[in-house]
């Protein structure tokens, strides 16, 4: 009987300190994956959640070392199972055949930086995806609307395309857009540029939208994933990008994620619920791209 205590006695001691030991070993998170009501998630089963929709949207943060990862890593997983087309808010829709040219090899990396307006951070966040499409003979579609057409609605609202040429009007969603100022995201926009905000604006952001939902729709192939990749404020709470996706189709199955930083990855802050299908929490230590 003595010995047998001791044999128990020994074996709490034990589990004890291993159990501390354990836990005092635990790596530091550099990201967690939840679904949009904060439940932990797996990548694995995102993975099998995504491949069955018709357009993936990845919502960004732009610099940030994480979403630029991810973005190629769940492309390649998808690739392994779905066939599938890219696009992404980062390259504008009149560079489609620049770009075309680069993803066929009639132009290198060079001549497509000279040629094509790239976002400076282009090297290290996006080439990456660019040049995944080219060595598996994808397609990769410029979504964003001209940011000079843009700003010519931020000065002139949706009235200043009007003046736009046919061909100029081919690299923008067809007018007349629908359009909805007071939908949160675009309230939000208001609100965050304080004196600086103005109904224009709202509609720059709205025909930016509307382009990339355009563009998305009209470049969906049968049987193929289409992933698309910008900000996530694009996509966030399923407007944006999204809402226009909803009014030009609504028979389109789409999911969503965004990104979120905080100091602490464990839980899902509750300003973040319900931000997007799949949330990617980021430690906010996070080195950023640029």
């Amino acid at each position: 009987m003595y010995m047998t205590q001791i044999l128990r006695k020994s074996l709490i001691i034990i589990l004890a300190v291993f159990l501390f030991l354990s836990l005092d070993a635990q790596d530091k998170l550099a990201y967690k994956i939840v679904k949009g009501d904060g439940t932990d998630a797996t990548y694995s089963n995102m993975i099998d959640d995504l491949v069955q929709y018709q357009i993936v949207m990845f919502g960004e943060e732009h610099n940030n070392a994480i979403s630029h990862w991810l973005e190629l890593e769940i492309t390649k997983d998808l690739h392994d199972t779905v066939s599938l087309v890219l696009g992404a808010e980062m390259i504008e829709a009149d560079n489609q055949d620049e770009l075309n040219h680069y993803l066929s090899d009639s132009i290198n990396a060079k001549a497509l930086d000279t040629l094509a307006r790239l976002w400076s951070n282009y090297k290290t966040d996006y080439k990456p995806l660019v040049d995944f499409a080219k060595e598996n003979k994808l397609n990769f579609v410029a979504t964003n609307i001209p940011r000079r057409y843009a700003k010519l609605v931020y000065k002139k609202s949706f009235n200043g395309l009007d003046s736009l040429t046919k061909e100029e009007k081919s690299w923008i969603a067809p007018l007349p857009i629908k359009f909805d100022a007071k939908i949160k995201t675009y309230k939000e926009i208001l609100v965050m540029m304080g004196d600086h905000g103005t109904p224009e604006l709202v509609e720059a952001q709205a025909i930016k939208d509307a382009t990339m939902a355009h563009f998305i729709l009209s470049n969906m192939e049968e049987n193929t994933t289409f992933i698309h990749y910008h900000g996530c404020y694009h996509s966030d709470y399923q407007e944006g990008i999204l809402w226009h996706i909803d009014k030009m189709n609504p028979n389109i199955k789409h999911i969503s994620i965004s990104t979120v930083s905080q100091d602490d990855v464990s839980v899902l802050e509750k300003q973040y619920i319900g931000k997007a299908d799949y949330i990617i929490i980021v430690d906010s230590d996070m080195t950023t791209t640029y």
